[in-house]
């Protein structure tokens, strides 16, 4: 079963677009299981109770969906930080649409999923 870590902003472009996030899973990779830091889980609730109710971010949804694990052992406190870093030593993909993050984890390799304006999932295959 493929891991797959999740950026606030990932989880934020997938609740926005409407898509089926089991299907989209199952058509990239097959069987598959998120990943959820516990700093991005923070951060989603942050952003959530800035958005207005009818744009609600389902992080019940998520956290039925997906693994919460923690990040102590990581050297930064920094969201975009850890998942960077925990990717790097599981070799994982990141589901994220952030610029930045997706050129450092391009540039180290790793493969990244991303929204795409059609509302589907795909494998960034070049920045």
């Amino acid at each position: 079963m493929q891991q797959i870590l999740i950026d606030a902003c990932g989880w934020v472009a997938i609740i926005d677009s409407g898509m089926n996030i089991d299907s989209e899973l199952l058509r990239v990779f097959g069987p598959a299981q998120i990943l959820l830091l516990d700093s991005v889980r923070q951060e989603l609730e942050s952003v959530n109770a800035g958005r207005p109710r009818s744009k609600n971010l389902l992080l019940s949804l998520l956290e039925q969906k997906s693994q919460t694990i923690e990040a102590l052992t990581l050297e930064s406190s920094h969201p975009d930080d850890q998942l960077f870093d925990l990717a790097v030593e599981l070799s994982i993909p990141v589901l994220t649409v952030d610029v930045e993050l997706k050129r450092r984890l391009y540039e180290q390799g790793l493969p990244i999923l991303e929204v795409t304006k059609n509302q589907r999932l795909e494998l960034v295959d070049s920045l």
